[in-house]
């Protein structure tokens, strides 16, 4: 697997590095892609490495808001450099242009016309946008073009 590749090759680098931050991440990924991977009973596919990556870093940005509203800034500060290194290794994500232009399409090849129809508009784009797009985001547009 590609991701696990680069993984490991950017744990031996933060080992030599001394860089302890990149290194406790990377051990980390490692560690639940690990338990995905027993849990699961087969080897992951790239997509679900993708999937488990995508969890980590939904957790951390969670955390991220709770750090700022106790006033904590050092763990804030710590916590958005662990955000960045876990993005790094994500596929690129969608513009909302982008997003825009997928949410339009999959309304009209849906037929759909009011905000009662946003899990069949959903439905139809989560496949085709999963891991490229946040899907919060995604709802929030498709809310937008529906209302």
């Amino acid at each position: 697997m590609e991701l696990l590749d680069q993984l490991m090759e950017d744990q031996k680098k933060a080992m030599k590095q001394k860089d302890k931050l990149r290194l406790n991440v990377i051990r980390y990924l490692r560690s639940e892609l690990k338990n995905a991977e027993i849990a699961k009973n087969e080897p992951l596919s790239e997509e679900d490495a993708v999937e488990v990556l995508q969890r980590e870093l939904k957790r951390r940005k969670e955390a991220l808001q709770d750090y700022e509203n106790a006033n904590r800034p050092s763990l804030y500060e710590e916590l958005q450099q662990e955000i960045d290194i876990i993005s790094s290794y994500l596929p690129s994500q969608l513009s909302e242009e982008e997003i825009r232009e997928m949410v339009k399409e999959a309304i009209s090849s849906t037929g759909a016309e009011s905000k009662r129809e946003i899990g069949k508009v959903m439905g139809s784009l989560m496949p085709k946008l999963k891991g490229k797009a946040d899907g919060n985001k995604v709802k929030e547009i498709v809310e937008e073009y529906l209302s």
